[in-house]
């Protein structure tokens, strides 16, 4: 990755961010501790990873993404925005009541969406069935499916690893956001899924551990993915993150799990990160 390619991705991830805060403001609600944190992620998968057109939403070949960790919406929906998918001014109208855009991910409404989410635990088996569907038809179509470490406490997301490498979906990436918090705490206090690397393992991933804000990283990441087909095994990148990353008073706050920031923390955080994408812009 050269350098110009980093920054934009950086400047990209920051408007991602800036999307967040504007969404949950605007909703007085919603979940952006979880969105922040994988906001990295979203910008790579959809700015340079997945092989997707915003003026062709339901290309049959496209590559697709489930979004399993449903109320982290507002990072979705940010990158989808950012990418073309839908206006960015809309990102405003987050679960309003004439809003196409509301708390979870439709896809029978938001262009761009593949899977409608939000009943954690049930995302990766979607995304398994769409990987072995596409296996089936001969098509070379990769699936995505981000989780949420509080989310891999559910037994259905074992179900799907373990019917995952039983039917060889090399074409499935799992991506685990590893920020360390859930709704009701740390979640080695809630339930400790440690070591999550080994029990993928166990259950026949290709596991790869990367630091989720760190852009060199995750494109290692994801070509060991794509360097992993024809081996049969499904990839599980586990990416190590910071909750509530970019927005100062948001890191590592628990509380910022699922509350929108009032005015003057709105306007501190979007403060924040202009400033840090102008940092950017000039380097």
């Amino acid at each position: 990755m050269t350098d110009k390619e980093r920054k934009e991705l950086q400047i990209m991830a920051t408007r991602v961010r800036e999307g967040v805060l504007t969404a949950t403001h605007g909703a007085k609600c919603g979940h952006p501790g979880g969105s922040l944190s994988a906001a990295d992620v979203f910008t790579y998968l959809y700015f340079r990873e997945m092989r997707i057109d915003p003026a062709d939403p339901r290309d049959p070949d496209r590559d697709r993404m489930v979004l399993s960790k449903g109320h982290t919406a507002p990072g979705l929906y940010s990158a989808l925005a950012n990418r073309g998918f839908f206006p960015v001014e809309d990102l405003a109208t987050l679960r309003h009541i004439d809003s196409y855009l509301q708390g979870h991910p439709n896809m029978n409404t938001v262009p761009g969406v593949d899977m409608s989410t939000g009943s954690l635990g049930q995302g990766l088996s979607v995304a398994a069935g769409m990987a072995k569907g596409a296996k089936f038809l001969g098509k070379d179509v990769n699936v995505y499916a981000v989780l949420g470490d509080g989310e891999i406490e559910e037994g259905q997301i074992w179900e799907a690893a373990m019917f995952s490498a039983h039917y060889k979906l090399d074409n499935l990436c799992i991506i685990v956001d590893l920020n360390g918090l859930q709704i009701d705490g740390p979640t080695a206090q809630v339930m400790n899924s440690a070591p999550v690397d080994e029990k993928f393992a166990a259950f026949g991933c290709h596991v790869v551990v990367a630091d989720g804000h760190d852009y060199d990283a995750l494109e290692a990441a994801f070509a060991r993915f794509h360097a992993n087909h024809g081996s049969g095994r499904p990839t599980a990148i586990l990416v190590k993150t910071l909750k509530g990353k970019g927005v100062s008073y948001m890191e590592g706050q628990v509380g910022w799990h699922g509350k929108a920031p009032n005015d003057e923390e709105y306007a501190q955080g979007m403060a924040e990160l202009a400033a840090a994408r102008a940092a950017l812009e000039v380097e």
